[in-house]
Formats: structure tokens, sequence, C-alpha cells
């Protein structure tokens, strides 16, 4: 049998577990995690964390040592280790040495022009399957977290942050705000580090964040949206008040849009109003009511208020087409 057929049957193999007894599973997935074939054992890996079959942890361990090994040959992409990191996340092993491992993992395989890091979704993976390990006292889980702030992966970073806001405690808080203050990172990250500070602090951290919109740059953006996502009357106020500073046309936009986002009738309110008489911000408050998925009643509030003023019209025509 060619090497193409060979894949093929186990592959249909794999995939014919689902239609057999449970009590069948666990050899075929077994045998699977055996093989050679990193996508082979990445499938069963996935059927094994479907099925919830503990009992295959030991057979997940052995496959995951297996796959260090000369692992830029024996495992392209990471697809096996990606695949069972997963499944050991998902049933909470509490071995941290094994998501240690993964965490500082660091795979450099060919790509035009030169090599490049594949194992980024495994050290994001294994950062979070970290925090559910129970046996690590806070300060050594978040040493370990800190020194994935630096990982050259800017996903690595952003979801490392996230594992840092599932500590939830007021160290991981005040790390994230000294995240914050340093900056110089991707706007996605630091977005991701607004949002951990406000999901643990609430709208008391409101104040300390409207800091970050002075600059009007992309990560201003993000703290406006992480703002908004509070859903509180406190956080359309302070985007309110930045809206009423800032002249630059896009950042009004993201303004806009925050606020329609925050879900607070004062802020659905405050758009129709800019739309009622006309403002500056007349086109961005009808793009941002739309955008934010209006309810009936208020898209046709919004379609009334429009009807005599052409401009605004056409406007509104444009965005319910685009955004309804």
């Amino acid at each position: 049998m060619s090497g193409k057929k060979q894949f093929e049957q186990q592959i249909a193999e794999l995939e014919a577990v689902r239609q057999t007894p449970p009590e069948s599973r666990p050899e075929p997935l077994r045998k699977g995690l055996a093989s050679k074939n990193n996508f082979i054992t990445a499938k069963a890996a996935d059927l094994v964390r479907e099925f919830n079959l503990q009992d295959l942890i030991p057979d997940l361990l052995k496959a995951f040592d297996r796959f260090f090994e000369h692992p830029e040959k024996t495992d392209a992409q990471c697809w096996a280790k990606n695949a069972i990191s997963r499944a050991l996340a998902g049933f909470e092993l509490q071995d941290a040495e094994i998501f240690l491992r993964g965490m500082r993992h660091i795979q450099m395989e060919p790509v035009w022009g030169g090599r490049s890091d594949t194992a980024g979704t495994l050290r994001s993976t294994c950062a979070l399957a970290l925090v559910q390990c129970r046996s690590l006292p806070e300060s050594a889980l978040l040493g370990h977290l800190i020194d994935l702030l630096a990982d050259k992966d800017k996903a690595v970073r952003a979801e490392v942050v996230r594992a840092i806001d599932q500590v939830g405690t007021p160290a991981a808080s005040l790390l994230l705000r000294l995240r914050s203050v340093l900056g110089n990172d991707e706007p996605e990250v630091l977005g991701a580090c607004y949002s951990g500070v406000l999901h643990l602090e609430g709208v008391s951290a409101l104040p300390w964040l409207a800091g970050f919109l002075a600059t009007g740059d992309d990560s201003a953006g993000e703290a406006a949206l992480a703002i908004a996502g509070t859903h509180s009357f406190e956080s359309f106020e302070v985007l309110r008040d930045r809206l009423g500073e800032t002249s630059d046309p896009w950042f009004r936009s993201v303004l806009l849009s925050a606020i329609s986002l925050t879900r607070q009738d004062a802020a659905i309110d405050f758009l129709l109003e800019l739309v009622q008489t006309e403002s500056l911000n007349a086109e961005g408050a009808i793009e941002a009511i739309l955008r934010s998925g209006a309810s009936e009643d208020v898209t046709l509030r919004l379609e009334r208020l429009t009807s005599a003023n052409p401009r605004l019209a056409r406007v509104f025509a444009e965005h319910r087409q685009t955004h309804t």
C-alpha cells in the first residue's frame, strides 16, 4: 500500500470511531496517538478530547514527549503538540512541568526567505493551561507568565495577557496595569491589558483607563472599545466626554462606535440627538448605531430623523444596507 493510501486509510479509521460504541473507541485512538505521522496523532488527540477519554492521558503524554524529539522534522507546524496540549488542557491536567515545557518551546522551520517560529499556538495554549495548575503558588504562576510577555509573537503576548487576567487576583491586575503603562506594544496586546484590568477591577478602573484615550491612536481605539465593553453608564460618560475633546475624524468615529457599543439607553439617545441636530458627528452617529446591531425600534427612530435631510437619508440607506 502506498504512503498516501495508508495515510487516507488511517484518517478514515479515525473518522469511523465516531460511529462506534464508546467502549470500542480507546484502542483505535491509542493506535493513532502512537503514530509517527503528526497529523494522524493530532487527529487522534482531538478525538480523545472530544470523547473525554481521560484514561488515555498517559498515551497523550507519551506522544507529547515523542514529538519534542527533532520537532521540526517529526512535528512540522506543531500539529501534534498543539492538539495534545489542547486535550491535556481540556482535561485540566495538574502537571505544571508539562505545560511549562510547551511554553518554553520555540520551533524554527524553513519558510520562504529564512526560518520562522511555528510554536506560538503551543506556547499560548500551555500558558492558559498553566493557570489551571492549582499546585503552583500565585507568585510562581505569574513569574512564568511574565516571561512570555516579551514573546516575539504578538498573538502569544495577547494570550498571555488573557492568562494573567484569568489568575484573577489584585496582583494580576497590577501586573496588567504596569504592562499598560509601559506601552510600546501592538494595540491588540495593549487592548487585552485594558480589558483585563476592567474585568478584574470593574468600573472603578475607568478613570485610570480614560487616560489612554488621549493619544487618539490605535491603542486609544482599543482603550475605547475596552471601556465600552463594561456596558455601564459610567463608560458612556467617559467616552462622551472624550468625544467633545477630540477633533480627529477617525478617532471621533471610533468613539461614536464605542458609545453605541455601551448598550446604554442614554448612549443611544445621545447619538440620536446628534443626528436630530445635524451635528458634525451626525453621519458617524448613524453608522455607529447601525453597525452595533440596533433594535428595530431604534432603527425606525433613526430613519424618521434622517428622512427630512437628503444627505443624512442617503447615509442611513447606505449603512442600513451594509450593516443589516
